[in-house]
């Protein structure tokens, strides 16, 4: 069961997409990632891409981030994303974008958001691909990359925690 970890809307459950290529992201990486963030997340704007369940961009919003763009390709993760986004009642402060996440921060103009939220599938190598892009037009001020802990992304700072790793960008 994945559940908003702490802020505003700590303890809320949130739906996740009956989708065996959804990989909601596990608690303790979450709240590492959302502590490494702290203080950077009141008002920010952030974007979710590969958004899956809604889980990190509404963990951003609980914690003080003024509005979410959530990414995602999936129907049943736009599904479940629009179920949690009604639940926890903030409509008004998210947007909800279906498409491709590597065309959409292609059209974000240089730091266009505060901070980018990327949890791409692990099978493919999105990952990469999304820090080459940031790397050569930097799309928001910071972002922050879950992959593979035995993938390097060349850039940033990572942090390790088991199989997973975090990856930190600030842009130039």
């Amino acid at each position: 069961m994945t559940r908003i970890i702490a802020g505003e809307f700590g303890g809320r459950r949130l739906v996740v997409p009956k989708d065996p290529r959804v990989r909601p992201t596990a608690d303790r990486v979450r709240e590492a990632w959302m502590s490494i963030l702290a203080d950077r997340l009141y008002g920010a704007t952030v974007v979710d891409l590969f958004a899956g369940s809604g889980a990190l961009g509404l963990e951003a919003l609980s914690r003080g981030a003024k509005h979410v763009t959530f990414v995602e390709i999936a129907a049943r993760s736009l599904g479940a994303i629009e179920e949690n986004v009604a639940a926890l009642g903030v409509g008004s402060r998210v947007t909800i974008h279906r498409g491709d996440a590597l065309r959409f921060v292609e059209r974000l103009g240089p730091g266009a958001v505060d901070i980018v939220l990327a949890d791409p599938p692990f099978t493919l190598p999105l990952a990469e691909e999304v820090m080459e892009r940031f790397v050569a037009a930097p799309f928001a001020k910071l972002l922050c990359i879950e992959h593979a802990a035995a993938t390097t992304l060349g850039h940033g700072d990572t942090r390790r925690y088991g199989d997973i790793a975090l990856t930190f960008c600030q842009a130039p």
